[in-house]
């Protein structure tokens, strides 16, 4: 059960990649690899929960 909580907050925290202001400091030039980052952290960690949520069903 922790792990699937694990899960839900790796994507939040791609969320929160996505969304950080870069701009106007010494950082701005990472903003699109945070952005990059970010949207694959979603992309997996969703993906994974996808799937596991699927074998659930089947009862696998």
């Amino acid at each position: 059960m922790e792990r699937i909580f694990l899960m839900l907050a790796s994507i939040i925290a791609g969320f929160a990649l996505i969304k950080m202001p870069l701009a106007g400091t010494f950082l701005s030039s990472v903003e699109p690899l945070t952005d990059l980052i970010g949207i694959l952290a979603i992309l997996i960690f969703s993906l994974f929960l996808i799937y596991k949520g699927f074998m659930n069903l089947i009862g696998k």
